[in-house]
Order: structure tokens, then sequence, then C-alpha cells
């Protein structure tokens, strides 16, 4: 694999599992964000409510831009393509949407971690989608936006996720380092024992370190979880991943 082709990779194993899945937008008190709130909260259940929670956000951005709207939307739009997008076409429209309304969430609030969250999701995905990445300066980006997360919060647990997976997934001549990786994926463990996305990339950090018994206690604790952080997606995606992972090492 040439040395792009190594960084294509990596980017795109970075962003698969990473922010789409991160709780980092707490929920708001009352009225349309709200409801788009429960709605992208319970997709798992019916993915045509991420329609619905996509549409009440539009609107409600078009009247009142809130920092807590730009910062939902941005999320809805990136798990929107993920899970009802059906075209190349569309993925690339709702990752760019994303990309800029997190965009105008930077703008509004420039210390707002989340709001650096999710315009890295965003960007890297619609990237990866257009196959025209420019990959040396996208790892560029997004190492710069992981590190203006965490001087922002150092606790920001989806941040930490994400510094974990860049760590793990980004070939060494790169700047990878999955000690590193380990470490921020402990310490968001450390600060939500729930979060279900930092315990898989812990898992892989270490199957990578041929460590094989620990990896297979985390990813049990994936599948047995009673309370993840974000139940929707622990539906959708971790916990099949989990098992996946389960069933790859099983006689190492």
């Amino acid at each position: 694999m040439t040395g792009r082709a190594r960084v294509l990779a990596a980017v795109a194993a970075v962003l698969t599992l990473t922010v789409a899945s991160s709780a980092a937008v707490t929920p708001p008190a009352s009225g349309p964000v709200l409801e788009a709130w429960r709605l992208l909260s319970t997709f798992h259940e019916d993915r045509a409510r991420l329609d619905r929670a996509r549409d009440l956000l539009e609107g409600e951005v078009a009247q009142t831009p809130t920092l807590e709207a730009l910062l939902l939307l941005s999320w809805v739009h990136l798990t929107w393509a993920d899970y009802r997008a059906t075209t190349t076409e569309a993925k690339l429209a709702s990752y760019e949407r994303g990309r800029d309304v997190a965009k105008r969430a930077i703008e509004l609030a420039p210390r707002s971690p989340d709001a650096h969250l999710w315009y890295a999701a965003n960007l890297g995905r619609w990237a990866i989608a257009k196959g025209k990445l420019r990959a040396a300066f996208l790892l560029s980006t997004l190492r710069q936006e992981i590190q203006t997360i965490l001087e922002l919060d150092p606790d920001h647990v989806p941040g930490l996720a994400l510094a974990g997976s860049f760590y793990l997934e980004t070939p060494g001549m790169f700047g990878g380092d999955v000690p590193r990786a380990e470490g921020y994926l402990r310490k968001a463990l450390t600060l939500d024992p729930h979060f279900t996305r930092a315990r898989i990339e812990l898992a892989r950090c270490l199957i990578e370190q041929s460590r094989y018994d620990e990896a297979r206690e985390q990813l049990k604790q994936v599948i047995d979880e009673r309370r993840p952080s974000y139940k929707a997606d622990w539906v959708a995606r971790h916990r099949p991943t989990a098992e996946r992972l389960l069933a790859e090492i099983r006689t190492r």
C-alpha cells in the first residue's frame, strides 16, 4: 500500500466509528430541538425518525440559529448520511450540509468543543465520500481540530475518543501512536464507562498489541452493556461491531 493510500485508509477508519456516535450534545430543554433530540436518540427503532429530526432542525435553524440547534443539526446530517442516504450524491449533500452547519457553530461559538467535533466529523466523511481527498491536508486538519477540542476541554469524552481513534489508525510515519491512543481511550472510559464507542476502540488498540484476553474483556463489556451512553448507536453499530471483532479473535 502506498503512503497516500495508507493515509486515506487511516482517515476512513478514524471517522467510521467516531463522532457520529458520540453523545456530544446535552438534551435541550424544550421545543423542536428537544423533539429532534428524542428522534435522533431513538432512530434505532425507526430510521425514518432521522428524516423528521432533520426537517425539524432545519426549520428551527432557519428561524433561530442557536448553538444548540446548529450542533444537533450537524450531528443529524452526519447520521442521516450514514443510515438513510441511498446514493453517493445524497451522502455528499448531507455531509456537506453538516460540515457547513458546524462551521456556523464555530463562528457563533469558537470555544465550543462540540462545534469543532462535528466540523471535523462531517468534513472528513464528506472528503472520503467525495473520493478526491487531499489526504495530508485532511489529517492535518483532523489533528488540529482534536488539539483544539482537548485544549478547550481536556475531559471532553468524544474528543478523547476521537483522539484515540486518530492515533490508533494513523500510520506511524504520519504520527500514529498506539500506546498514546490507548491512553486517550482509557481516560475517556474513566470519565464515561458507558461510552461504548471508546470501549470498542480500546479493544482494537489491545488487538493491535496482541493483548487478546484484554480485548475480549472489553468487547464483552460492550455486548453486555445495559446503560450505553447513546443507545441508538450501540444497537445500530457498536454491539454488532463488538460481536464481529470478538468472533475474529476467538481463537487467538
